[in-house]
Parts: structure tokens; C-alpha cells; sequence
């Protein structure tokens, strides 16, 4: 295994994570059957299992001066995340999300809120080029202001790195910005919300990439969930199967783990379906454990599974 620079920007935020047997609807109490605290945030999360990866991964984002931005840092140092660009805010809280967990299925809603994330500047962006410069690849998501996603992208494809975006939660986004990505990774959902298709098969989800990549995307990789992932390039267009790696009990976290996974993948310089082989057998790990940041495998782990197949 060769080690490789990977860096992530976005955002951490304090999970709350409450399972009960059904989601509310407004206005409704349901009593929960659970609840657990932990770190989150994608960008952290993917940070995080990158780290464990074996990748040296450095994360950029902003924190609060308070416990929750304490939480960040321990993780980060329990991790093996390289934190020089994680700037700490005094006048900001840190970020948090609800998130609710559907019981038997696993499935979740999650409300996030940035917090301090959300007022990363270009200028503190910039302290981190030459750090960006020496990686072999750039993450980032959608929880962030898409300003600052489309600068960073543009200061990483400038300085010749490989760039990944994660347009996650989904929103629609302009053309000069995906032309910016080496590679989008959205889910099914986040396809529709930027193509305006449906992608519900696995022939849609084609349909949706090949938009994607008429749209300036050097690749689109579309993650299905329980199905897989579809990537497709100028020459490729292959359906990735799922990873069975036991029974599935929080599905929370999955789409970070494949992504982490993915761009560890590419940055050790795996190809386009060995990468999402790879970023699949993370999120098949990943769905077998509750949480977000403490449910991401290690590398012995993942390889271990990809053995197995």
C-alpha cells in the first residue's frame, strides 16, 4: 500500500443521532429508542476515513473555541488528521446536526447546521494552497457556502491536483463550477437536484452522469446505496455491485465513506472502477456500525473484505 496526500475541505459538525421507530411528522412527539453523540460534519467524516485509510489527510475548515470544537480535535488527533488549516473561531459556535435513524431499516433525515464552518474566508482558504499543491487529491462537499466549494476547486485544478466534489445535500449548481471537478459523486437524490432527471434505475442514473459530464465533469461516479454506485467516463460505463459486509444497522455516513474511500482510491492511483470498488467496500463496512466518524473501517478492514470478493 502506497501512502498518498489527500485534502479535504468542509465541514464538522456534533452529531446527535436519535433512532425511534418511525420519523415524526411536524407537530408530532415520537419516543426514541436511542441516542448517540459523536462527531460528523461530511468533509470531517471523510477526513476522518481517509485517515484511517492510510492516506496523510489534511483537513480545512473552520471550528468553534467550545466543547464541541474540543470534540473535533480529539477526533482529529485520534484519527491521525493533520488539523494546520482547521482555524478556530472565537465569536462562532461549532456546527451540529439532528440526526434521526429509523430503527429497523437504518435509513435517516438529518438537519445540519455549519456553525463556525460557515464563515471559512478565501483569504484563510489561500493559507492552505500550498498544502492543497502537494496532494494527489482535493475533497470537498456542499456544506460549505458553494462560493468558497467553486474557489478551492479552482485553486486546487490550478495547482494540478486532482479535484472530487461531493455535492452533498444536493442543490443545483452552475456549469462552471462542475467543470471545475475531476469527479462528482453524487447519491441518487443529489443527482435529480442537479440534473432535474429522475434516477431511480440504474439506465437513469447513466443518463444522469453522461448530463453531468456534457456539462463539464471530467467523470460522474452516481452512489445507489444497497445497489452500488454506476461510474461512467468517456470510455467507461459500468454498474459497481455493493459490498455485503453484514447486517446493516445506520446508513448514516455511508455516501462519506465511500467518497473517503474513493479519493484514497484515486490517490494511490487506482482506476475509476478499482477506486469505486474500493469506496464501496468502505460504505459496506461503514453501514454495519452505528455513527458517523466512529463508524469508518480501517485499512486492514476494508482489505480484508475486498479479499473476501
Amino acid at each position: 500500500m502506497s501512502t498518498a496526500n489527500v485534502t479535504v475541505m468542509g465541514i464538522f459538525a456534533l452529531d446527535l443521532a436519535f433512532r425511534s421507530p418511525r420519523l415524526p411528522v411536524w407537530g408530532e412527539t415520537v419516543v426514541g429508542s436511542g441516542l448517540q453523540v459523536g462527531p460528523g460534519g461530511k468533509g470531517s467524516n471523510q477526513a476522518v476515513a481517509a485517515a484511517r485509510l492510510g492516506a496523510n489527510t489534511t483537513f480545512l475548515s473552520k471550528i468553534g473555541a467550545d466543547a464541541f470544537g474540543e470534540i473535533a480535535l480529539r477526533t482529529y488527533q485520534d484519527a491521525g488528521v493533520n488539523t494546520d488549516f482547521l482555524v478556530r473561531a472565537q465569536d462562532e459556535a461549532t456546527g451540529a446536526a439532528a440526526i434521526l435513524v429509523q430503527e429497523d431499516s437504518g435509513e435517516n433525515a438529518i438537519v445540519v447546521c455549519p456553525g463556525a464552518a460557515e464563515t471559512l474566508t478565501k483569504q484563510e482558504i489561500d493559507r492552505a494552497e500550498e498544502r492543497i499543491a502537494a496532494s494527489a487529491c482535493f475533497l470537498t462537499q456542499f456544506e460549505l457556502p458553494i462560493v468558497l466549494v467553486e474557489y478551492a476547486l479552482a485553486l486546487a485544478r490550478r495547482r494540478g491536483v486532482t479535484t472530487i466534489l461531493n455535492p452533498a445535500p444536493g442543490l443545483p449548481c452552475p456549469d462552471s463550477l462542475l467543470a471545475l471537478c475531476d469527479y462528482v459523486t453524487p447519491n441518487e437524490g443529489e443527482a435529480e437536484a442537479l440534473t432535474g432527471m429522475r434516477v431511480s434505475t440504474i439506465e437513469e442514473a447513466e443518463a444522469a452522469a453522461e448530463q453531468l459530464m456534457e456539462r463539464g465533469a471530467g467523470h460522474a461516479v452516481i452512489t445507489l446505496g444497497a445497489r452500488g454506485a454506476l461510474v461512467k467516463s468517456a470510455t467507461i460505463s459500468q454498474h459497481i455491485e455493493a459490498f455485503n459486509a453484514g447486517r446493516v444497522v445506520d446508513t448514516t455516513g455511508a455516501g462519506d465513506a465511500f467518497n473517503a474511500g474513493f479519493a484514497v482510491a484515486l490517490a494511490q492511483g487506482k482506476g475509476l472502477v478499482a477506486a469505486a470498488q474500493f469506496g464501496c467496500a468502505v460504505a459496506g463496512i461503514s453501514v454495519t456500525r452505528h455513527g458517523t466518524s466512529p463508524s469508518m473501517p480501517r485499512r486492514e478492514e476494508v482489505d480484508a473484505l475486498l479479499a473476501k470478493h
